[in-house]
């Protein structure tokens, strides 16, 4: 572009700003008389604001007005109660739940059945009501039957019971009631003689009943009691009969390290033969004070027993004993000093000897010292044992003889003073596993009499000892062994003297098998006597020999 061009085209530009400027709001201010009028005119410029670094401090009191101000919703929170894990925290392992075990199926009912030489004959059935932990109850008979090669050595026993027991949460109560029947004849004979023999039939009959209520077993209780009743009627198929009630009672208190308690009995009983009717009561109560520590446990008590009734007799005996672990659990050695009054009791001489005589000498032994000292303890779960002495001195020591007429029958009698018996015992567990056990008792007396010769019908020498072993599943293997030692019997002689007869020691061993044909049917085979020794426990009344049984059983 030349000059000339530029010149004009400035000359148009300021022509239309010119226009423009005219074209705004004009203010006129006029004066009065002779003065001139001046013309002031203001240009107001509006464009778009557009600010500067100065006037950046003037943001914050100055803000822009065409800004929309922001929306603030108003919120409400809820806290939720849980709790936050941390990733970075190692978590506690948590064992798995066992599936329950399955509980196996019992067989609550028992049949037995079996024959075997000496016409023996066996049967016995066992009911129950089942697996209750509450609530127990069953039933039972026994049936077992032989006959000898001797004219008239027969016998036969019968038993039969029902028994209950409840358990609540505090106590428990069972009870039973049980009927025993025996027979026998009086078998015995003299070999070469023509003494008075009498081949007439022996029974006995007994009906006992039991009842027996306990408090159950409680960490925080300190107080524990018992009680029970037991009675029972006695009588053989002559003139004899007994009837008995035994009360007896038992209180505990735990007070610190002491347990203060008493055991207390009642015992009435009543006994009738052909020449008399007389009473034998007998009440006990034995106070103790028991203190027991990490090492030691001491009792400190006394025995108080009254007789009364046919006798009356007041005595008080020691009741003392003592424990001290030497090596603990393997090895406690302990001691006692205790006495008591013996019972004697028709239906305990019964059990002990079938072929006693009409009106027996009722009268009861006082044990004035017994004093026992050992030592006992285990060798892990496996392995028990116990060896213990004692020394015994009884007034009116019991013992049986031959009647001075009918050689075969029994009487009682009593070594009348103070008789000492000094006896050594040892006792053996092993458990060598589950499918094998083996036990044994082992017992030496020494007799030391006031009067008679001998304590007669009594060894000096005893081992009971027993075995039982699994070979398989199916196959079951047992064992029993009886060694007694040799014994001595009081024989009549001529007039009113008597000499003593030696009865030969001897071993009556016996074994058993089972074999479960199906997990409810199974077949046993035992032999008894397997020696076969026709040995005499009472003098003149020779045992069975070798006797073999047989049967089946049936479990459901």
């Amino acid at each position: 572009m030349n000059i000339p061009t530029l010149k004009y085209a400035l000359i148009v530009s300021l022509f239309f700003l010119s226009v423009t400027a005219q074209s705004q709001d004009k203010k006129n201010e006029t004066t009065t008389g002779t003065q001139s009028a001046n013309i002031t005119e203001e240009i107001e410029v509006i464009r778009p604001y557009k600010p500067v670094l100065a006037d950046a401090v003037k943001i914050r009191r100055n803000p822009d007005m065409n800004s929309a101000k922001a929306f603030k919703p108003v919120l409400s929170y809820s806290v939720i109660d849980k709790k936050l894990n941390l990733n970075s925290n190692i978590k506690e392992l948590q064992a798995q739940k066992m599936a329950d075990e399955r509980l196996s199926v019992l067989s609550n009912n028992y049949i037995k059945v079996g024959a075997g030489n000496f016409n023996t004959a066996q049967a016995e059935a066992y009911f129950n009501s089942g697996r209750d932990a509450a609530l127990q109850t069953g039933a039972y008979f026994k049936h077992l039957s032989q006959q000898g090669n001797l004219e008239k050595q027969q016998f036969s026993n019968q038993e039969l019971g029902i028994f209950g027991k409840s358990v609540a949460d505090s106590y428990s109560i069972s009870g039973n009631l049980n009927y025993d029947r025996r027979s026998t004849f009086f078998y015995g004979f003299v070999p070469s003689s023509s003494a008075a023999i009498d081949k007439s039939k022996q029974g006995f009959s007994t009906i006992t009943a039991e009842a027996e209520i306990m408090n159950n077993y409680s960490q925080s209780s300190t107080f524990n009691y018992a009680a029970s009743i037991n009675a029972y009627q006695f009588s053989n198929i002559e003139d004899a009969r007994e009837s008995s009630v035994l009360l007896k009672g038992y209180f505990n208190k735990e007070i610190s390290l002491f347990n203060v308690g008493v055991n207390t009995s009642a015992d009435f009983t009543s006994t009738k033969d052909a020449t008399y009717n007389l009473g034998n009561n007998i009440l006990r109560a034995n106070p103790y004070v028991n203190l027991k520590g990490k090492g030691y446990d001491l009792i400190l008590g006394a025995n108080i027993v009254q007789e009364f009734g046919a006798n009356s007799r007041l005595n008080i005996f020691p009741s003392v004993s003592a424990e001290l672990p030497v090596i603990p659990e393997y090895a406690v050695v302990f001691a006692g000093l205790n006495g008591d009054v013996l019972k004697t009791s028709v239906r305990d001489l019964a059990l002990e000897n079938p072929f006693l005589n009409k009106s027996l000498a009722i009268k009861n032994s006082l044990e004035s010292i017994n004093v026992q000292a050992g030592v006992k303890g285990n060798v892990g779960a496996e392995f028990g044992y116990k060896i213990m002495g004692y020394y015994k001195n009884i007034d009116d020591m019991q013992l049986l003889v031959n009647n001075q007429t009918i050689v075969n029958r029994f009487d009682v009698i009593y070594d009348n003073g103070t008789s000492t018996i000094f006896g050594l015992e040892g006792e053996l567990n092993v458990k060598a596993s589950d499918v094998f056990s083996i036990g044994g008792k082992a017992q030496i007396f020494k007799y030391d009499l006031a009067n008679q010769t001998h304590a007669w019908f009594k060894p000096t020498v005893r081992l009971i000892s027993n075995a039982r072993a699994q070979v398989n599943q199916k196959l079951f293997l047992d064992t029993e062994l009886l060694f007694q030692g040799e014994t001595y019997a009081r024989v009549n002689t001529a007039g009113s003297g008597f000499s003593s007869s030696t009865l030969k020691g001897f071993i009556d061993l016996s074994v058993g098998a089972e074999y479960k044909v199906h997990n409810k049917i199974g077949v046993y085979l035992r032999a008894n006597n397997l020696t076969g020794q026709s040995y005499q426990r009472y003098l003149y009344y020779p045992k069975m020999g070798l006797t073999l049984l047989g049967g089946a059983n049936y479990s459901f």
